[in-house]
């Protein structure tokens, strides 16, 4: 019971600390929204890599590790190609069955901030999620423990998914699932960022199917229709069931891949 009310308080502090100092974050003088938007995802980045670093050496003394750059060319390919197959098998279902069609094109202005903006974004959900939190909690008891609590608050953080019905809560659930897998198999977060990035920047910003901040926007007009558990209706691609069963594949895939690694190492 000691172990796991210490664990808790250090989660606790950790996860409202960090969003608690956000609150205190100022604006910087701009009127280019590309840039606000860059800073709004940068400073919430910075403050999970402070809270990180005080987290890890300071109160765990090192004997926690969070797994940055191992292979950083190898497991970055790995990421984006998890990540095109991810969102390229689910918009191919969806173009095949004529559920999504797009419309029209848009003129972006300052695309690459709003690329790297994302990518921010994505690493500071990733670090949050499964760099300490995780590795404390599976340090302390195990991988699925670690996966269970993480898997938890990303969903938490992604309180519409709530608002919207069974299916985009289950594309959560899983998808935190399968990311966690990707982190087990590839031993670093570079590949879990990746394959992350992938689906919100081209989902959201080319796409505009997946769900970002109101003020991103998006180069390509698209429609869903049809049958809503297929097309996913108003909630676009993170509220169709081929999400769901894309996630449930890798998941099935990552966790074999797992398991042989797991045996080949004990012969």
């Amino acid at each position: 019971m000691k172990k796991f009310i210490s664990t808790l308080l250090k989660t606790v502090a950790f996860f409202i600390g960090w969003a608690v100092l956000i609150s205190f974050t100022p604006d910087i003088p701009t009127n280019n929204q590309a840039l606000l938007r860059l800073w709004w995802e940068f400073s919430p980045l910075a403050l999970i890599i402070l809270f990180s670093i005080i987290f890890v050496l300071v109160i765990e003394k090192g004997n926690i590790r969070i797994p940055l750059v191992s292979n950083l060319i190898k497991n970055s390919l790995i990421g984006v190609a998890i990540g095109i197959l991810w969102l390229g098998s689910v918009v191919i279902v969806l173009v095949i069955t004529k559920a999504m069609s797009i419309q029209g094109q848009n003129n972006i202005d300052y695309i690459w901030i709003w690329i790297l903006a994302s990518l921010l974004n994505v690493a500071m959900q990733e670090l949050l999620m499964r760099g300490y939190l995780y590795q404390l909690w599976k340090h302390k008891y195990n991988v699925i423990v670690a996966t269970l609590l993480t898997t938890g608050l990303f969903t938490a953080m992604h309180g519409g998914a709530f608002e919207a019905g069974i299916i985009p809560v289950l594309n959560v659930v899983s998808m935190s699932i399968f990311i966690t897998l990707l982190l087990e198999y590839t031993g670093t977060i570079i590949a879990p960022i990746m394959a992350h990035f992938i689906w919100n920047t081209i989902g959201a910003i080319i796409l505009g199917g997946v769900s970002l901040a109101d003020d991103y926007p998006k180069l390509f007009n698209s429609t869903f229709q049809g049958n809503s558990l297929i097309s996913g209706g108003t909630y676009k691609i993170e509220g169709s069931v081929i999400v769901l069963v894309a996630n449930l594949i890798l998941i099935i895939i990552l966790f074999i891949l797992n398991k042989r690694r797991s045996r080949s190492k004990l012969y």
